[in-house]
This record gives C-alpha cells, structure tokens and sequence, in this order.
C-alpha cells in the first residue's frame, strides 16, 4: 500500500477556503487507498503575529522556553483545523499535538533551535503513527514543533515544518513526501523578481540545500538532512488542489552531508595583489583570474580588501599562479605588486546550524586564539567557515576546532 507524508506551508493553509482545497485533494488521495500523513504549518503569517504579540507584550522580555510554548499554538490551532475539514468530508483524522502522548518528534531542550532525537523520534513515530495509518486514520501533524524530554515544547527553527515533512517521510518509511507550498516549484530565480523565471523540472538535494541557504524561500536547508535517498520528494503549487500535479522532484541523496571540520591534505599559498581601488573596480578580480584558471590553476578561495585582494592555491601551483599574475600586473596600472606566503593550511568546518546559530565564527575562532595560533584568513559561506592557519599549526588547530564545534551544535 502506498504511503505518503504531506507538508502544507503557511500560505497553503493561510485560510479556510486554501484549508478545505488542502483537504480535498488529501481526501483524494486518501479514497484511492493511500496511506496518508499531514504535516501543517501555521495559517499564513500566525507565527509572526504571535512572536511580535508576545515580544510587545513583555517589552522583549520573554524566555526563548516561553516563546517556544506561544509559537506552537499557530500550529497546534491548524491542525486542529486540517483535521477538522477532513473529518467534514468522511474521512478519519486526528490531530497530532505535542500535549498528546502520541506526539513523536523528540528534541533536547534548545528553545529556538532544538535538535531532534532521530533515534528516540522514529521509535515513537512507529510505535503511534504508523499504527493510525494501517487503521485508515490520517494523522494530522503540528509541524516545526517538538517536545524535550521533561515534556516541554520546543521549536525546531523558523520555517521547520519542512523538517517535521520529510523527519515524518524517514520514520514512517514512506514512498513519498510532497512539498505543497505557494509556488510551482523550485524556480531557477525569484518569479517575483524575475519574470523570466522557469520551473526546475529536477534538482538534487545538494543543489536544493544550496538554493535553501542562500535566501530561496521554497525549502528549509535543514529539511533535506532528512531526505531519505528513497524517498520519492516534489513540491507542488497549493492551487491544483491535486497531489499528483507535477512540480519540482527532487533526487539523492547519493552521499552522506558532512558536518564537522576536515582539512585539505595539501599545503596552500596565498598570492596577494596591492593596488588602488581593488573593490570598486568592475572585473579587475575575472581578469587577475582567467589566466590561473587557461593554465588549470585551481582557486581555493580569494578575499577582497580595499587595496588589495588574495588568492588561494595550491603550495606546488604557487610559483606558476605568481608569474601569471606578475605577468598581468605590469599590463595594470591600478595593479602595483604580488606578494606570495607558502605553507598555508585549510581547515573547514561545516554545519547546518552555523546559518540559524550566531557567534559561530566567534565561538569556533575563541579557541584558536587562546592558544596563540594566528589565523591568517576566515573566509564564511552560510554553512562553511574555512580557516587558513600556518601548516605547523594545521594539527593542533584541528584538535581545537573539532572540540568548539560540540560548542556550536
């Protein structure tokens, strides 16, 4: 028997009549013989009204453990609605709340951002859930919620629902998870911003996870560590009121999501360029660089300052990468002199959280600086921080880094 995990967003639920369309094309799915679960977001923009109601009320006194208990009630208000309307067209619903002894998803007690017990989290969702599913009930889950081991309600992050989706779609072991959102897809620009905008028939879980970190507002980054590679997944427009529309389908993963600090094997340098207006000269940084990458010159990162900017390259390419670039310089006459340091060593952690955490560079640097190791550049990108140090101290820096990341999450 087929088996499914719906997740409706905010928008998708925003009112009764975009509820009843929700609950159609479930009821739908549902007399076909599927097994069906439902993940819910809050009604449009409930959260925001409640954060801004309860931070205005308190004069932004409030405990992240009491704000977390105020948030949830816009999910725990719509699923109590989504259950409601399929009940009303004949079919079997409950709602699914954190109060409930069947509530399934487990988190430690990090109000705001809690992390889930995946372990514990499956265990309770086959032990309650599935049982509802092979009773021909659909279960109607609050998403971005979970609930911590002395009973309390927690948060997973803003915009979690999409977790509770596909957490659900693993646990539950189901053949698919749709996305059912206000788009028609993934969209290869903001349709809001550009007209030209096309759907994406096809992504991967890499590129949905990029395109989730760097401000689409389609996907949670976060959603997609739980995307089980298979687990069939698509996002789908709310208005076809039709669960088998087509939209985005997204595939993999085909490799496990590295978190933690790795370093690349291999000494690096860093090639520095002194000029004048460095940062507000168009295409200055494409012409230093197209004649490393003609000459298959791999770039590891650059930075940009004022009156100067640096590359980074491997140790054995740095004396090739130093010609092309004194070569080009002397055709420059913003471009006054190249400098070289050898004997660098790149360190980069990566993790999720280090989007929704802050003081993470702060956090994983402390340590670093407490025991005298000079950092020669932080380059960050949303879920990577890279860390270029002198290669004597690469070791030890790696000890410090991994046992500040236990720090971070």
């Amino acid at each position: 028997m087929k088996r499914i995990v719906v997740k409706f967003g905010g928008t998708s639920v925003a009112d009764g009549e975009r509820v009843r369309l929700g609950a159609e094309a479930v009821h739908r799915e549902y007399r076909r013989g599927t097994q069906v679960a439902v993940v819910v977001s809050a009604m449009g923009h409930a959260t925001d009204k409640l954060i801004q109601a309860a931070k205005a009320s308190t004069r932004g006194k409030i405990s992240a453990k009491e704000l977390d208990e105020i948030m949830a009630m816009g999910e725990r208000t719509s699923a109590r609605v989504f259950a409601s309307a399929l009940r009303n067209l004949g079919t079997q619903a409950r709602h699914i709340d954190p109060r409930q002894k069947e509530w399934p998803v487990v988190t430690d007690s990090n109000f705001g951002l809690a992390n889930i017990d995946l372990a514990e989290t499956r265990r309770l969702t086959q032990r309650y859930i599935l049982p509802l599913l092979r009773k021909r009930v659909i279960p109607v889950i609050c998403g971005f919620l979970g609930k911590d081991r002395r009973g309390n309600i927690t948060t997973i992050g803003r915009g979690g629902s999409d977790i509770t989706g596909f957490l659900m779609g693993k646990c539950l072991d189901a053949d698919e998870v749709i996305i059912v959102t206000d788009a028609e897809g993934v969209m290869s620009a903001d349709p809001n911003k550009l007209k030209e905008a096309r759907l994406i028939g096809r992504i991967s879980v890499k590129e949905m996870r990029d395109l989730a970190r760097f401000g689409a507002q389609v996907m949670h980054p976060r959603a997609m560590n739980y995307k089980d590679p298979g687990i069939n997944a698509k996002v789908i427009h709310f208005c076809h009121g039709d669960l088998s529309a087509s939209g985005t389908v997204i595939m993999g993963p085909n490799e496990v999501e590295f978190v933690g600090v790795r370093a690349y094997e291999k000494p690096l340098a860093m090639l520095t360029i002194i000029g004048r207006g460095m940062q507000t000269t168009p295409g200055i940084l494409v012409k230093t660089a197209t004649p490393l990458g003609n000459a298959g010159v791999n770039i590891f990162g650059v930075s940009i300052g004022p009156r100067s900017f640096s590359i980074y390259v491997a140790e054995d390419d740095s004396r090739r990468a130093l010609k092309l670039l004194h070569n080009n310089i002397t055709k420059n006459k913003l471009m006054k002199s190249v400098t070289s340091e050898g004997n660098l060593a790149l360190l980069m952690a990566e993790s999720e959280r280090f989007i929704y955490a802050p003081g993470a560079i702060a956090k994983l640097s402390k340590p670093l600086a407490r025991a005298r190791i000079n950092i020669i550049e932080i380059l960050s990108s949303r879920a990577s921080i890279s860390f270029f140090v002198n290669w004597k101290d690469r070791k030890k820096a790696m000890k410090l880094l991994r046992q500040a990341m236990k720090e971070v999450g």
